[in-house]
């Protein structure tokens, strides 16, 4: 077998940020760390460009970080397949980029890759084949996840370092704020905000207002910021726009890029996520966090938080007003601003917890070398 050097990533952008973001982060790292030859495929690039600024979302192929990028488009046009393909979130390939694999002498790797979860049999599925029903074509599915039975979470190298000298640098913080054009206010609770639409979020920033601790919470532009807006009876929260209710400052910022986000989420004392790219960057972040579910037919998300939550809170009584305001912030029990004191109340507790959290995941070995791993298995 020769080495598997060339690899094809399909990525339909759902969301706008969720798919895309963990499809670029695992590019990049595949091309930088591991030297491999990645092309990556998108069908939206005005969203992708949100997360990559140097991206040109007229053009049809570009490079960036070491990356090929290329507009998925239809009709797609004929082109030799990789060693390894990747179909990231259970996207459908084109036709003939399938009969084209299945006509190589050597079939490429073909791999499902599949969301995020919690569930306990994501372990007895993991590396599992498909064959194809009709040609001689077999896929195989890869699960990130959270034990050594799964295919583990996206991981650079240096991150972890980077996050532990970005905390314990009080000037790089005050720095950083400073080019966000922000000035961070001492004995404040500061908060980044990231939810779907949907969330609830008008009794949240009630309870927030009311706080007996001073609250800075920072709303990067997204279509939550309508939401946010509409919650206050105000126009719009736009970049740069501070808002007052009681002990509440709200605060726009512009979308921030990737690196950036991390930073924001490394700088802030919780994290409120979505989705599944933001959701584990800030669990590396080593804070408290508030995780708003991606919703799906038939209350499947339901099925998934609470596994998480088993795992998460398992042996730390800790987190027991954690499990409140998340169930909260997702629909599934009383309002937020109900659960909110209480979890205020933990939230020393709750920052322990989310550092050894975060040093237990350590222990796992990255998704994108897991990849490459199980690349080189002969199968």
């Amino acid at each position: 077998m020769h080495p598997r050097t060339h690899w094809d990533i399909f990525c339909n952008v759902v969301d706008n940020y969720g798919d895309i973001g963990v499809c670029w982060r695992l590019a990049r790292q595949l091309a930088s760390e591991h030297q491999l030859q990645v092309r990556l495929w998108v069908d939206d690039l005005a969203s992708f460009a949100k997360l990559a600024p140097e991206l040109d979302p007229s053009s049809a192929c570009q490079k960036l970080c070491g990356v090929e990028i290329r507009h998925w488009a239809s009709p797609f046009p004929d082109t030799a397949p990789a060693d390894v393909v990747i179909e990231a979130f259970a996207c459908e390939l084109p036709d003939h980029y399938i009969a084209a694999m299945a006509a190589q002498n050597e079939k490429p790797l073909w791999i499902n890759l599949e969301y995020l979860s919690a569930e306990a049999w994501v372990g007895d599925y993991h590396g599992l084949p498909s064959p194809h029903p009709r040609l001689a074509l077999t896929k195989y599915f890869f699960f990130p996840g959270f034990t050594q039975h799964s295919g583990g979470l996206i991981r650079e190298a240096g991150l972890l370092a980077a996050r532990d000298a970005f905390q314990s640098d009080p000037q790089a913080q005050a720095a950083w704020w400073q080019s966000l054009g922000v000035t961070p206010q001492p004995e404040t609770l500061k908060i980044s905000l990231f939810a779907y639409p949907n969330a609830p979020i008008a009794p949240l920033l009630a309870a927030w207002a009311d706080s007996p601790t001073p609250i800075q919470c920072f709303v990067p532009e997204t279509p939550l910021s309508a939401a946010v807006a509409a919650a206050l009876g105000i126009a719009a929260l736009a970049p740069g726009q501070r808002i007052s209710r009681g002990n509440l400052s709200l605060i726009g910022l512009q979308f921030l890029p990737q690196p950036t986000y991390d930073r924001l989420l490394w700088a802030c004392d919780l994290n409120f996520v979505r989705g599944e790219d933001s959701f584990v960057r800030a669990q590396w972040a080593a804070r408290p966090l508030i995780w708003n579910i991606y919703p799906q037919l038939d209350s499947v998300h339901q099925e998934k938080l609470e596994a998480f939550l088993a795992l998460y809170c398992r042996a730390a009584p800790e987190t027991a007003s954690l499990t409140e305001l998340w169930r909260a912030w997702n629909g599934l029990c009383a309002d937020p601003a109900v659960a909110w004191p209480g979890f205020a109340a933990t939230l020393p507790a709750l920052n322990r917890h989310a550092r050894r959290w975060a040093e237990g995941l350590e222990r796992q070995t990255d998704l994108a070398t897991q990849l490459v791993k199980f690349s080189k298995k002969p199968l």
